[in-house]
């Protein structure tokens, strides 16, 4: 293109915009639009107020708004008062409980207010996308409603209002952050100096200094409930006993349910002790609260007043409620530990028991043991004429995708065995499971169905045998903490089954596991889902991810000389006694619990005190 075409162009593109005659046109003007405080401007208005606590000191504030919103719109012309929304006691990060707030908004939608005043941003809502979707969603009615925020100067119909508006109701939303991040930084300074949180509890009274004392009247109701408990009565039975007797709660209420009394059970204020921080919020916003399973630190404050109960028939009853979540019922169930045999240091399982640790049980292997053992070690010399294996491995089973392995699969909810595995002891549906934290070893054994601690592995089809998925939840997360798993993943152990005449048993290495990892996860983030000493073996549109520990990939096995010392075969030299009966668990710590008798006794006597009691208040 020359510059003549240029020139022309731009000659063309000038005369276009020295627009057209005025004559020309016609123009239809707008409605002028009111302004906010036009005297001719009529509008039904209502105001919000808010303060966020029921303390005394919060009514001042909470009477000063009404009464300046009362008189504000009364007063200007036009403005026709429709009425107060007020909430009090109510935080401001969240919209729940907001009652009068939320009867605002659907009075709106009904069309019967056209405006609302609040003093500022963070007294209409602290949580900046509620704010913004509200003030949007009034915008857009048929009849659009205006905010007017006082304090800020804003009126969310002015069409520049949305930005400084978006700002101010963050900035409010990260005040209420600060301020949450703030309490929670001075209550764990409380906590760890001792400087405790004391609500109201059965069986105590609160001094001026806000100290726990026993109230001897109420104290009888709760030495009631431990004592029945521990003597074996459920909590409905408690609860249905305590409101034959007229016995009140801390709120007065003579009705009682199976749910107050474990509320009062597993309240460790009445053996002395304070625990903090038995639940946490999340998200400062929705103000839901979480029970703290070690999200947040904990202190567990002892002999901090006195008790009701004593500490071991607290830890008792703690026990027995775990316990009974699995259909256990005994008293104070112990832990077993073989002491001889190939199976020396195994903690037998019952799949009933919740209330041991995995220090419980590393305890009790730990205890078959003395400083002398020495079962890992056996001296494995070549004899002349062999052949010199030393730089020979065996080939690990894990990386053959083979039909028939013995195999034990853990997840954080179930354990199964598979088919191969349940087939090796001739169809025999029940076994004991066995559980070594000092060898890392885990091991299975046949028992009859009446064995205390027998689990039904399988199930029989047409003279068949087939694996049968066990619940687990009441060690399963024991046996992940010994092991130092993650709860979120899944391991298979393969296992060797060992025979010696008519014995015979399988026992699996915990420390050659194969790991699962679900793949419900965002794919760019796979490599920081796994462990440092795990990585992924397959990948692919595959339920989980096979990974392995990273030290298998410099090799295909073990050295063939360490294979043939393999732990598990270490100690099969031994004298096998493989169905060695487990030693209940003896330690010097062992709990004091009120016997049977005096059980009895105190019952007897709390009852007829509370009958008298009774009869004296008819």
């Amino acid at each position: 293109m020359d510059n003549n075409d240029i020139e022309l162009k731009k000659a063309k593109i000038r005369e276009r915009y020295k627009g057209n005659d005025s004559a020309d046109v016609d123009v239809i003007p707008a409605i002028p639009q009111p302004k906010l405080f036009d005297v001719n401007n009529q509008q039904r208005v209502a105001a919000y107020a808010r303060v966020s606590t029921i303390d005394i000191n919060q009514t001042t504030s909470y009477e000063l708004q009404k009464n300046h919103y009362t008189d504000l719109i009364q007063k200007h012309e036009g403005w026709t008062f429709v009425g107060m929304y007020a909430d009090e006691g109510i935080s401001g990060t969240s919209l729940n409980h907001r009652d009068s707030f939320v009867r605002m908004i659907e009075d709106c939608k009904a069309g019967k207010i056209d405006l609302i005043v609040t003093k500022s941003v963070s007294r209409f809502a602290r949580n900046t996308l509620d704010c913004l979707e509200y003030v949007r969603e009034l915008k857009a009615l048929k009849n659009p409603v205006g905010i007017f925020f006082e304090t800020e100067n804003i009126y969310t119909l002015d069409s520049r209002s949305e930005m400084a508006l978006s700002f101010l109701a963050t900035m409010a939303q990260e005040e209420s952050h600060i301020k949450s991040d703030i309490m929670n930084a001075s209550l764990e300074m409380r906590f760890r100096r001792g400087i405790l949180l004391t609500p109201a509890l059965l069986g105590y009274d609160r001094d001026e200094d806000g100290n726990l004392i026993i109230n001897e009247e109420e104290a009888q109701t709760v030495k009631l409930i431990f004592f029945m408990y521990l003597y074996g009565n459920t909590c409905q039975q408690i609860a249905d006993i305590l409101t034959e007797y007229g016995r009140t709660t801390k709120k007065g209420n003579t009705k009682w349910s199976a749910g107050s009394v474990l509320q009062i059970l597993q309240n460790e204020r009445h053996c002395g002790d304070v625990l903090t921080r038995k639940t946490w919020t999340p998200n400062y916003l929705d103000h839901k609260s979480k029970k703290n399973r070690h999200n947040l630190e904990q202190h567990r404050w002892k002999n901090q007043h006195e008790p009701i109960i004593s500490r071991d028939d607290f830890i008792a009853v703690q026990r027995l409620i775990s316990n009974a979540r699995y259909g256990n019922k005994g008293i104070l169930p112990k832990l077993k530990v073989i002491k001889e045999g190939i199976l020396k240091g195994y903690v037998v399982i019952n799949p009933r028991w919740a209330g041991f640790s995995a220090e419980d049980y590393i305890k009790a292997s730990k205890s078959a043991y003395d400083s002398f053992d020495n079962e890992d070690t056996i001296e494995v010399e070549a004899q002349t004429g062999d052949f010199d294996l030393r730089k020979f491995e065996v080939a690990r089973s894990q990386f053959f995708d083979l039909l028939n392995r013995i195999t034990v699969t853990f997840t954080n909810k179930n354990v199964t065995f598979s088919t191969e595995c349940v087939r090796k002891f001739n169809n025999n549906q029940f076994v004991e499971m066995l559980i070594n934290p000092t060898k890392k070893l885990f091991a299975i054994r046949p028992c009859t169905k009446e064995c205390r601690t027998a689990v039904k592995w399988g199930k029989i089809t047409k003279d068949m045998i087939y694996a049968k998925t066990l619940s687990a939840a009441a060690y399963i997360k024991t046996i992940y903490t010994i092991f130092d798993w993650k709860p979120s993943y899944k391991y298979r152990i393969n296992g060797i089954k060992h025979q010696k005449d008519d014995e015979s048993l399988i026992i699996f290495d915990m420390t050659e596991t194969e790991v699962f990892i679900s793949q419900n996860i965002n794919e760019n983030d796979v490599s920081e889902q796994f462990p440092d000493d795990v990585q992924p073996f397959t990948k692919g549109r595959t339920k989980d991810i096979l990974a392995f520990p990273c030290e298998w990939a410099e090799s295909f096995g073990d050295n063939y000389y360490r294979q043939a010392q393999a732990r598990e075969l270490a100690i099969l030299n031994k004298k096998w006694r493989s169905q060695e009966e487990g030693e209940e668990l003896e330690t010097d710590d062992s709990l004091n619990v009120t016997g049977k008798d005096d059980l009895r006794n105190n019952i007897e006597s709390l009852k007829n005190y509370m009958g008298q009691e009774g009869n004296a208040n008819e």
